[in-house]
């Protein structure tokens, strides 16, 4: 499985969404979102579960493909 920045920008692509559009539909803040797709959940802001679960919605993923990633590096709640 890839890790959550590339399953965040292979399904933003493919969708023509950036950052800002992402953040529109889900309510999350431009900042966060771009931090999860550079740093992933290893970074210094930790996506939340729902927020995994928002961003998967969002972009049409089975919440299966973000959070066992999540998973893995340790969110909470995963």
């Amino acid at each position: 499985m890839a890790d959550l920045p590339h399953v965040l920008e292979a399904a933003m692509r493919r969708r023509h969404l950036s950052a800002q559009a992402l953040a529109d539909r889900t309510g999350i803040r431009t900042p966060r979102i771009r931090a999860f797709i550079q740093d992933g959940t290893a970074g210094p802001i930790h996506p939340t579960e729902q927020e995994l679960r928002e961003l998967a919605h969002a972009l049409d993923l089975p919440v299966s493909e973000v959070l066992p990633g999540a998973a893995l590096a340790g969110v909470p709640g995963t």
